[in-house]
């Protein structure tokens, strides 16, 4: 099906919560195409938004946090600088891969569009582009042999795109975030794209912003340093609820010494995607819904300050959906809608019909169709404070597959964690993978696998092939895979 924004509502299969199984009868909850809309035109103002209010301290303050009066005051025509951005016009370059190639554009697709880029680019894109100049296959310009910046923050401020075209779909963002991301990342580096795009994915049907954090932790190794670092952040900010410097002070404490970005050698400068993502983090969390306050709080957080507060708002922009961004802080929006990001063909309101298009059809891949086709039908269907989650049993096996999470005991486990009930907080202790079943169900994929990106494991009598989703990891424990994303 071509899909129409003139249709009534989309059917969304999503991929976090636990619920009691139904049959085929139950009643789905629905997200309106206008709300999705509205959430999808959200995200993106939040980010030129974001950008465009953090842009005056970026890098001025390191290893410290911007006192509150030193802040910029707002003022709406500052968001015309967003069509400069390259937080937007990479970000949106990446995204015509989709369009050009489809969902399944490879590494070599987005590879390609990035070594014959012209725009300026900057630490692990600009080591990256000049690798692939070189010659070097788009599968390893990212990774420590050819790009010294391969942890630094350039992924997680371009994916974007990717959580905003995959609502409730963490595992399908991490698919597209393996193939886009280790173009300029590895390890960390990626996985800062991985964790923005499962904020993202969340954001779409959660309000709650530590969950949303939590849900974005749940895509994550739980063993890879980025992991650890948010697991802390959460940890931290239950200690300290109402003070959000002193899990700053102890962030800088525990974590920032570990940049490995030679630009960083001799002053305290940091771009390093973890830190930046746990400054994300602290926007999200403190901010507590509140637009200002997350911009506020993830930009005073200092060092890569116009990306981090582009990230949080963008995010929380879903949360709240265009319409409920406050207008001080939207209505330089109209002026600028119709003009083109630079090096692309996008405008505002182009990019955000671009995204809904990509939505509508990663969803329909995923199980979802929009109201009034018939779609495809599952074994049953289960409600969850998410929505409609389609839930797919392996025959044979206690696991059940929620968008390619693999539950088991009464818990979802992601990339090893656990999202628990509601309302509970997730403690540290989650982080470590759930016991293996002693049935372990074959991978119904049936790709090819790509040999970077290849684990497996075995059970008494079956192998588990895994391809490209650091997701699934969990029901291998400790693999080659793991052990690449978890580079230290």
């Amino acid at each position: 099906m071509t899909p129409h924004l003139t249709r009534g509502s989309l059917i969304v299969t999503l991929a976090f919560g636990m619920g009691a199984c139904a049959q085929d009868s139950a009643t789905f909850e629905t997200e309106l195409l206008s709300v999705l809309e509205d959430k999808v035109r959200g995200g993106w103002a939040g980010q030129m938004i974001g950008v465009s209010f953090g842009e005056p301290t970026e890098f001025r303050y390191l290893d410290r946090i911007i006192p509150e009066e030193e802040l910029p005051a707002w003022q709406p025509e500052r968001i015309a600088s967003t069509l400069n951005q390259d937080d937007l016009y990479v970000d949106m370059t990446f995204a015509a891969v989709l369009d050009e190639k489809g969902l399944d554009a490879t590494t070599e697709d987005f590879g390609a569009m990035f070594r014959d880029a012209d725009y300026r680019l900057w630490h692990a894109n600009l080591a990256a582009r000049r690798a692939l100049r070189r010659g070097v296959p788009a599968t390893l310009s990212g990774t420590p042999e050819y790009n010294a910046h391969a942890n630094d923050i350039d992924f997680q401020i371009e994916a974007d795109f990717i959580g905003l075209m995959a609502p409730g779909l963490p595992q399908a963002s991490n698919d597209i975030c393996l193939r886009a991301g280790r173009v300029m990342n590895y390890g960390d580096g990626i996985l800062g794209g991985v964790f923005v795009s499962g904020m993202y994915a969340a954001a779409f049907f959660e309000t709650d912003s530590r969950r949303i954090v939590e849900a974005g932790l749940a895509t994550l190794p739980p063993e890879s340093p980025y992991a650890l670092l948010i697991s802390d952040v959460l940890e931290w900010s239950q200690e300290h609820p109402d003070d959000w410097t002193e899990v700053w002070r102890l962030i800088d404490e525990k974590w920032n010494r570990r940049e490995p970005c030679p630009a960083g050698a001799l002053h305290p400068f940091n771009i390093d995607a973890k830190i930046n993502g746990a400054y994300v983090s602290l926007g999200l969390l403190y901010g507590d819904g509140d637009f200002y306050e997350t911009m506020a709080v993830s930009t005073r957080a200092g060092q890569d300050s116009d990306c981090n507060p582009a990230s949080a708002a963008g995010i929380l922009g879903v949360v709240l959906g265009y319409s409920g961004i406050p207008e001080e802080f939207k209505s330089g929006i109209d002026a600028i809608a119709d003009e083109k990001f630079s090096y692309t063909d996008y405008t505002f309101n182009t990019i955000v019909s671009s995204t809904m298009n990509r939505a509508i059809a990663l969803v329909e891949r995923h199980g979802g169709h929009v109201e009034g086709d018939t779609g495809p039908r599952r074994p049953c269907r289960h409600r969850s404070r998410y929505g409609t989650t389609t839930v797919t049993r392996w025959s044979g096996s206690p696991w059940i597959t929620l968008d390619g999470l693999s539950a088991v005991n009464g818990k979802v486990g992601v990339g090893g964690g656990a999202l628990r009930a509601p309302r509970e907080r997730r403690p540290r202790s989650t982080s470590k993978a759930p016991a293996r079943s002693s049935e372990a169900p074959t991978c119904r994929r049936a790709a090819p696998l790509i040999s970077t990106w290849t684990a497996s494991c075995t059970a008494p009598s079956t192998s588990i092939p895994m391809k490209k989703t650091i997701n699934m990891l969990s029901r291998c424990g400790t693999s080659s895979a793991s052990r690449m994303v978890s580079t230290r």
